[in-house]
């Protein structure tokens, strides 16, 4: 444990744009996980990363590793960055919190989270859509089967990323650091959220393409037939072209109403034609920052994990449920370069 109080110890690695939101949960964990130091390369950067929100800056990740008092790990880093670090903490017996994606392939993804499971570790990975009040509201009502049967899905994510602010940045957009492009880093939120609270995806045909707003290696628009293994049929338009920013909204047919999951907003229409409205404040992000919203459920969600250390269970989400949204991606993408529908691997 990190100190007398019980806290348990964390280390960051990384902390470029993603982080903040992080640093603010931390901030405000800060009775329950204490923040032990801050792994970053570029040294100005970590210094002023560490002024703004009261972290120390570790030695080393050598030290950070060594520190006895440590029990997890955050890493921020870009996915192309983290297998020799994931593998120092798997070594070092030091649980790993990820942001999203796992890794840029599923192949390295799987490698990953097998990794972590051999060395006896956690491996978590940051979605957090999943701690929304209005999305864990929903799956709460969806476990207790209050809807009936799903009967269609329909996913839109119409998110907007500027050239200059956003792809000209040194490998966004690229296989070699991101792994992919709308899908692999935007949408793939979404859709973590959609198989979680509407099981597998079975098949898709899909189509994906880069629009004339950008210059990038990778797809800025996405869209998709997807069919689940309940029987229920979906849509997904996914897209980094959309201006203005928009929220992502998932709206969902039962039997009995329907449940439209509108970024942190849940609006019930029940057949029989009472509604409900279920959410809080605040936008998922804005046009100019997409870091720019409620760092409340990046709280929840490391919140989470640290409780799951503590009591000996799994987090809500890990390494290999974050596989699930890595091979539905890859389904959609195989789909749209050979141009026939295509099923989802199982894992």
């Amino acid at each position: 444990m990190a100190d007398e109080s019980g806290r348990l110890g964390l280390g960051i690695v990384g902390a470029g744009m993603g982080a903040k939101p992080h640093a603010l949960a931390l901030q405000a964990l800060k009775d329950e996980i204490a923040v032990l130091g801050v792994h970053r390369r570029n040294r100005a950067e970590l210094d002023g990363f560490c002024q703004t929100y009261g972290f120390t800056a570790a030695q080393s990740y050598e030290a950070l590793l060594a520190d006895p008092r440590l029990d997890m790990v955050l890493v921020l880093t870009p996915p192309n960055a983290r297998q020799d670090i994931v593998a120092a903490a798997a070594r070092a017996g030091k649980h790993v919190l990820i942001e999203k994606p796992v890794e840029r392939t599923t192949a390295a993804a799987e490698r990953l989270s097998a990794q972590c499971h051999a060395a006896g570790i956690v491996l978590g990975v940051i979605f957090q859509h999943r701690f929304r009040n209005a999305s864990r509201a929903l799956a709460e009502r969806i476990a207790a089967g209050a809807f009936g049967a799903l009967q269609t899905v329909q996913v839109t994510v119409p998110k907007w990323r500027s050239q200059q602010g956003y792809y000209d940045q040194p490998g966004r957009g690229t296989l070699a650091q991101d792994g992919g492009g709308v899908l692999m880093n935007q949408a793939i939120h979404t859709l973590d959220l959609m198989l979680s609270l509407c099981g597998a995806v079975s098949e898709v045909v899909a189509m994906t393409a880069t629009s004339g707003f950008h210059r990038m290696e990778t797809e800025d628009f996405a869209v998709a037939g997807l069919r689940f293994a309940n029987g229920a049929l979906g849509s997904l338009t996914a897209s980094t072209a959309h201006f203005p920013d928009m929220p992502e909204q998932l709206t969902l047919g039962f039997a009995k109403a329907t449940a439209m999951l509108k970024g942190p907003v849940l609006d019930i229409f029940w057949q029989d034609g009472r509604t409900e409205q279920i959410g809080e404040a605040g936008n998922a992000s804005s046009n100019t920052d997409p870091m720019a919203g409620p760092f409340i459920w990046h709280q929840r969600q490391i919140a989470d994990f640290a409780a799951a250390l503590r009591e000996g269970r799994e987090p809500v989400s890990t390494g290999q449920t974050a596989l699930r949204a890595h091979r539905l991606i890859d389904a959609i993408m195989d789909s749209a370069r050979l141009g026939h529908a295509l099923p989802v691997a199982k894992g």
